[in-house]
């Protein structure tokens, strides 16, 4: 097996170097096409998260606190 020069081994970081800044360039570029959501955009929809989050905790509460109610009724019984 043939050892690689001191030429070869620049060449190959080159290369590297090169397929990274391909890739930071094509990054950028990409980044150019993205249609950013505008400050109005992100507070409704991160308020519509909010309010169904908060929406979920409750009735995920309801339904714990039936469940409790049931389980109760059904010990005490027996």
């Amino acid at each position: 097996m043939a050892k690689n020069t001191t030429s070869e081994k620049k060449s190959e970081k080159k290369k590297e170097g090169g397929k990274i800044r391909k890739w930071f360039k094509d990054l950028k570029v990409e980044f150019k096409k993205v249609v950013w959501p505008t400050k109005k955009t992100v507070i409704n929809n991160t308020s519509v998260v909010l309010g169904v989050i908060v929406g979920s905790a409750i009735l995920v509460g309801l339904i714990d606190q039936g469940f409790l109610g049931l389980l109760r009724l059904i010990y005490n019984a027996g």
